[in-house]
């Protein structure tokens, strides 16, 4: 039965894959497993997501004892902190990026939830760890 699941997520993952290139847009086969939620899905059904890749965008500030992706710039600015994620970067990234590029920046991550670390001191709604995607979001109308 492991074998059938294991050969089924290969398939989907490689249909995935071609169906990006057709249309032209950069995809990994891990993408047919990420959750595309807002951080108020994981701050008020954090269950509902815990231990799942999850992609979010939010508004990321860096620093010692406070990496963290929040709701909007203004959660950071008032220090509210129950608005945001602890965010917990993996080995790769912090070697691939310039992390001074992504602090107090929109951007998008993808990681892994975990809805029982709650980042320095029980501060933050939850963590996202082991992020592998970190991205600038740029918006333009």
């Amino acid at each position: 039965m492991a074998k059938f699941w294991l050969i089924a997520l290969i398939i989907v993952s490689f249909n995935n894959t071609l169906l990006a290139q057709a249309v032209g847009t950069k995809r990994t086969p891990l993408d047919s497993l990420v959750e595309e939620v807002s951080l108020i899905q994981l701050i008020a059904t954090p269950e509902r997501y815990h231990d799942k890749f999850v992609q979010v965008i939010g508004y990321m500030n860096l620093e010692f004892e406070g990496n963290a992706i929040y709701l909007h710039k203004e959660d950071f600015t008032q220090g509210l902190t129950k608005n945001s994620l602890w965010v917990e970067l993996s080995e790769s990234i912090r070697q691939q990026k310039n992390l001074k590029n992504y602090n107090e920046q929109y951007v998008i991550v993808i990681g892994t939830f975990d809805m029982n670390s709650k980042g320095h001191l029980g501060l933050f709604s939850g963590e996202i760890k082991d992020i592998w995607r970190l991205d600038r979001w740029v918006h333009r109308r």
